[in-house]
């Protein structure tokens, strides 16, 4: 596996990512910033990565919202 030294994602992986923004933000927040059904309707991490794994371009905006407040979260271990 090649070194991804400038890649803000390499090593994290989906269910990290939501999982801190909806730590962070809930997801009433998460669905004000990405109106997208998995964050407003009867929202779960479980159905939210199911959706996200299916649907490129939802997952985009979420790890965009990710990379844009990584600052606001503890490092991950």
């Amino acid at each position: 596996m090649e070194k991804q030294p400038f890649n803000p994602l390499h090593g994290i992986t989906l269910q990290t990512i939501v999982t801190i923004l909806v730590e962070h933000f809930g997801f009433d927040h998460l669905g004000q910033q990405i109106k997208i059904k998995c964050f407003t309707d009867d929202p779960s991490i479980k159905s939210s990565l199911k959706f996200l794994r299916k649907t490129p371009w939802a997952r985009e905006k979420v790890e965009a919202l990710y990379i844009k407040n990584r600052h606001l979260f503890k490092p991950i271990s």
